[in-house]
Parts: structure tokens; C-alpha cells; sequence
């Protein structure tokens, strides 16, 4: 045992792991700003949608803006100050639009259909060249139209960037309210939270599974660290990590078929996988440390986790069915909280120096990082399903919020807060129910 695992710096470390959290002051529709980054902006204008106002619950106009100025690589030009409002790409004044500065225009338009549904069309057209790049059109209940406004926003995005969207996608998180805990799930903007289970006991950790229709986290109803995991479609739980002592930190397989997790059956924490219905856990690395926080890599033969094996928490990598660790990082003297991004070639996580908590990335095969955010509190990062975006919380004196980041360019969008503190936020998947 190290000198650092009986120091009261660990205990700190190691209750930081098992009850991480920041306090995010929210409301339950999240704003969307662009606070940092000096990335050029695509101008683009979204003409309001004929008859959305009186034809479905919630406009379509709204969603769609916010949801492209969330990816930070838009700026909306707007509408009201263009004398042509076309529905249509017939109705277009090309000249209008173009002098306004819109590179980009999306129009619409929301029909009855029959059978109580209605019918919503939208094109989106490249204002120079007068091409339409993409259209859709969606046959829906008028209380799904908040959904078909992200599916129009992922189209656009992917035809201007060749980048999947991200905007049909969600999130999950603990809201915490005195001694009242709940697992949320929400649009990644926040709107529409559901929860998912409530409990007077703390509840940490969750993860998505890959198909979206899981969640694993760690409850502590029963007075010790439990894994479950919970059907979203049917409510349906189940305790998968049981064991004695406790269990924490639970990471799906790529496929779904696998969950890594934290163990202290033999004594010290550390890391096992196991079948996702159940069964024995498997042991994958071995030695005296303290040894947590599994993620997988996407082509699910490696687990990146935190160790101290080193005098003090340190990321590291080792093969899946077991075998001899390999040091990740070697700048700082405390990094936590590794997540893979989707293709593979680099991992985020929080570095803790001269007293703050950042958000760093680095790239496999090289022992540099970046700084991400230099704020004086960061936690929980993990990518957006496309790559393209980093999720974290972030405190800001009294006040905490969730930021998306854009790790390339380092842009970052504050998207604001849920009613409550707010721990542990996590990015689901692309497919997500």
C-alpha cells in the first residue's frame, strides 16, 4: 500500500470518486450561450414555420435555432428583419437572404394530415448558390413536434458539416434536493426531465448503455453501494452488482454485453467486468492499489481507469480479460475521470492543479494534454456521441452549470440548469429512446 492511499489526501480522492457532485442552481429548461471561443460562426436563417403556432404544442423555430447555436458552430441571422418570410423554396427572395448575411436558409411548413396528426416539411437551401442541401418530411402527432424540430437540426447540421447531430440525443444526472435524490434523464438541452428513480439515499454515477434503453448507477437504498441497472422503457430494475462490500462505478461494453465496475470484495477497490445480465465478476488487474473508475475503449478490448499505483491518482490502461496496466498520464500528480472518445484516438478528464479542476483531452500515444476549461471547479467530463463536444459541469462561485465544449476549437456553450444540485451528468448515445 502506498503512502498516498493512508494519507488523508486519499480519503478525500476516494469519497470524491464515490460521492462527486456539484451543486448546478437550474431551472428546467436550459438556456444556451456562447461564452468562450473564437471559432468563425456559419450564418444561417431559420424563416418561422407556416402554421406552427396554431398547429402543434410547442413551435418548431425555437428548437431548431437554439439547437444549432448550441453546437456553437452556427450564428441564426434573423428572420424579422427580412421583408420575404417564404414557406417554400419557390417563395425564396435569394437576394433578401443573402444581403441579411444568412449563408444558409431553412423553411417550412406544419400541414394537417388526418387523423389528428399533422405533416411538417422543411428544406434547407445554400443561399448562393440557391441548392437545396436536405429536406424531410415527418407525419406526427402535434404533441411530437419538439422532436421532428431536433430531427430537422441533426439534418442541417449534417448537410452543412458532415458531422452526425447530436440533437435527438440525451442526458442523465442525480438532481439532489435536501435529502431527496433523483435519477433524471432530459433533452441534452435540458427540457423535458424525467426521473427516473427517486430515493431519500444518494445515487451516483450513472451510464447509458449503448443502446440507450439502460441506465446503470449506483444506489445506496439499501445503506451500502449497489450497481443496478434499469429498463427506461418499463421502469423494470435490477441489482447486477451485489457483491460484499461495496460496488461502484459501473461502465458498459461497447456492445452491451459487459459491464466494467468497481469492487472491494477483496479488500481494496478494484476493477472487474462482468456478464450485464449478472454472474461473477472477473478481475482484470491485480496489486495492492487502490484501482476505480473503468471506461471502456469503443472497440471494447481496453479499460481506461484511475490507480494509485503510481503514489497518486493516475490514468491508466490495461486489456480487458486482464493483464498488466500501462500509465496513461504523466503530467499532474492527480487525473480522474477518463472518458473515451468515440473514435477512438483520444480521452478526456479532470487534472486537478494549482487548485483547480480542469478538463483536459489527450491523444492516445502521447503523454500531452490540453486544457479544455481552467475554471476552478470542473467534474464528470464525457463526449458528445458524435465526438464533436465535451459535457461537464463546472462551478462558478455560488452558481453551477453545464458546459458543452468544443475540444478543437475550445468554444464553449453554457447551457444553464435544472432545479436543485445536480451531480454526475452523462451524455447518452445516438440512439437513445
Amino acid at each position: 500500500m502506498s503512502m498516498f492511499t493512508r494519507s488523508p489526501g486519499w480519503r478525500s480522492w476516494l469519497m470524491g470518486l464515490m460521492l462527486l457532485g456539484v451543486a448546478l442552481v437550474a431551472r428546467a429548461e436550459m438556456t444556451v450561450e456562447i461564452v468562450g471561443g473564437a471559432a468563425s460562426r456559419l450564418p444561417i436563417a431559420i424563416a418561422p414555420f407556416k402554421d406552427e403556432t396554431s398547429r402543434v404544442r410547442e413551435p418548431l423555430t425555437p428548437t431548431v435555432k437554439k439547437d444549432l447555436v448550441f453546437t456553437g458552430a452556427f450564428s441564426i441571422v434573423p428572420a424579422d428583419g427580412v421583408a420575404n418570410l417564404p414557406f417554400t423554396p419557390q417563395e425564396v427572395r435569394y437576394p433578401d437572404w443573402q444581403g441579411a448575411g444568412a449563408k444558409y436558409l431553412a423553411v417550412g411548413k406544419v400541414e394537417a394530415a388526418g387523423g389528428g396528426e399533422v405533416k411538417i416539411r422543411f428544406q434547407l437551401l445554400e443561399v448562393a448558390s440557391r441548392r437545396q442541401l436536405t429536406q424531410g418530411e415527418f407525419t406526427v402527432p402535434p404533441e411530437r413536434a419538439r422532436d421532428v424540430a431536433h430531427t430537422i437540426a441533426d439534418m442541417i447540421y449534417e448537410a452543412i458539416t458532415g458531422q452526425k447531430g447530436v440533437f435527438n440525443t440525451r442526458i442523465a444526472y442525480v438532481l439532489q434536493s435536501g435529502r431527496d435524490y433523483q435519477l433524471q434523464i432530459a433533452d441534452v438541452d435540458g427540457s423535458r426531465p424525467q426521473t427516473v428513480l427517486r430515493s431519500k439515499e444518494p445515487i451516483i454515477s450513472p451510464a447509458w448503455s449503448p443502446s440507450g434503453r439502460y441506465l446503470a448507477y449506483v444506489s445506496f437504498e439499501t445503506k451500502k453501494p449497489v450497481v443496478w441497472v434499469q429498463d427506461l422503457s418499463t421502469g423494470e430494475r435490477r441489482a447486477v452488482g451485489n457483491f460484499k462490500g461495496s460496488n461502484s462505478a459501473p461502465a458498459w461494453s461497447p456492445d452491451g454485453t459487459r459491464l466494467a465496475l468497481t469492487l472491494t470484495t477483496s479488500g481494496n477497490s478494484q476493477i472487474y467486468v462482468m456478464n450485464a445480465e449478472g454472474g461473477s465478476p472477473k478481475r482484470v488487474a491485480y496489486g495492492e492499489a487502490i484501482d476505480t473508475e473503468p471506461t471502456w475503449t469503443p472497440d471494447g478490448n481496453s479499460l481506461l481507469f484511475v490507480s494509485d499505483r503510481s503514489g497518486g491518482p493516475q490514468i491508466y490502461r490495461v486489456d480487458a480479460n486482464g493483464g498488466t496496466p500501462q500509465r496513461l498520464t504523466f503530467q499532474g500528480g492527480y487525473n480522474v475521470s477518463p472518458k473515451v472518445a468515440p473514435d477512438g484516438k483520444r480521452f478526456t478528464f479532470i487534472r486537478k492543479e494549482g487548485g483547480r479542476f480542469r478538463v483536459m483531452v489527450q491523444e492516445f500515444g502521447s503523454h500531452d494534454s490540453r486544457v479544455l476549461s481552467d475554471a476552478a471547479y470542473n467534474e464528470r467530463p464525457s463526449f458528445a456521441p458524435n465526438g464533436q463536444m465535451v459535457l461537464y459541469a463546472s462551478d462558478e462561485g455560488r452558481q453551477s452549470v453545464l458546459y458543452a465544449i468544443n475540444p478543437e476549437n475550445g468554444q464553449r456553450i453554457r447551457l444553464g440548469t435544472v432545479n436543485g444540485d445536480v451531480q454526475d451528468p452523462a451524455w447518452g448515445p445516438f440512439n437513445t429512446p
